[in-house]
């Protein structure tokens, strides 16, 4: 392994034999959320690095979704490659039916961005958890000067904010010219036992009234208090696919980067889609249509071809 900084320990990996759901995925299903690592050799993890992963590659990411009968997804831009999206650009360029969520300098011109836009980059994100200073501080100036910046382009904004720590959330988003997408069901530090109780989550109730806030129902684990199948999580995403089930988003969230305890099976992850959402027609909407709407995904497009995917 490269040298591992002592901020930066290393992750253990996603599990390697990932099952099928029992609950069959619709056609044209899309993971909203997912990163590719490596290879550390052709693209190193930045020095301010808070975390260490091991390589998880795009050919394997990609049977992966066969597995789980996902014909679309959403690549994101992960905090140990800062503002260096070429692991990303590559994943993207080696096959159909995928999207991808960059991070950028605050000094990014146009041009880069239409360039980004040609790879397939429909979004910038905001990522103020996974850093050692200035946790949930939302950088208001930021992300007014890049919604300016990306809304004739039709992207939006994502943020990774633990919501029940960022007091002002809601009135530095509330005017943006952009959708904002939220990560990890606002991912209160707290946990999801007191979340749905809490100020902040009446605020994110209030955006998601207002049109323009999108949810990610992604990465329980990182917000339950138990293990498998994370009940205390049920009652969040409830609340949130009663309120906007139009603006929630499904994703893997692989392969999991620090993950505290058991690391679960992502056919176990994806049986939790069905549990949250019984009712086919609401699996249909958040899985299907929603990002269809989000990303700029075609009628018809489909990652397929999975050894092209494994080129890269």
């Amino acid at each position: 392994m490269h040298d591992v900084p002592d901020h930066a320990p290393p992750c253990a990996g996603p599990d390697r034999v990932p099952r099928p759901p029992r609950v069959a995925f619709p056609p044209g299903a899309c993971d909203c959320h997912a990163h590719v690592f490596g290879p550390a050799g052709r693209f190193p993890y930045g020095a301010e690095r808070i975390y260490t992963p091991p390589d998880c590659l795009l050919d394997e990411y990609c049977p992966l979704l066969a597995t789980l009968g996902v014909e679309r997804a959403v690549l994101v831009q992960p905090s140990v490659y800062g503002t260096d999206n070429a692991a990303m650009l590559a994943a993207l360029a080696a096959g159909k039916g995928l999207r991808g969520i960059a991070v950028a300098a605050n000094d990014i011109s146009l041009a880069e961005i239409a360039a980004l836009h040609r790879a397939g980059i429909r979004g910038l994100r905001f990522n103020v958890v996974d850093r050692r200073e200035a946790r949930n501080v939302v950088p208001v100036e930021a992300l007014r000067a890049m919604a300016q910046h990306v809304a004739p382009f039709g992207w939006h904004l994502e943020l990774l904010i633990n919501l029940d720590q960022a007091a002002d959330f809601a009135t530095a988003i509330v005017d943006l010219p952009v959708p904002v997408v939220i990560g990890h069901m606002g991912y209160p530090r707290d946990g999801a036992r007191t979340w749905t109780d809490s100020p902040a989550f009446s605020d994110l109730l209030r955006l998601l009234d207002g049109g323009r806030c999108w949810i990610k129902l992604t990465g329980p684990y990182r917000i339950t208090t138990g293990a498998l199948p994370y009940d205390d999580v049920d009652a969040v995403v409830a609340r949130l696919v009663a309120a906007a089930p139009e603006r929630m988003l499904w994703g893997t969230d692989w392969p999991h980067v620090m993950l505290k305890g058991t690391m679960p099976n992502d056919g176990e992850l994806a049986d939790l889609v069905a549990r949250w959402m019984p009712d086919a027609a609401t699996r249909t909407r958040i899985l299907v249509d929603n990002p269809a709407a989000l990303y700029g995904f075609e009628a018809g497009e489909r990652i397929g071809g999975f050894p092209d995917c494994a080129a890269a």
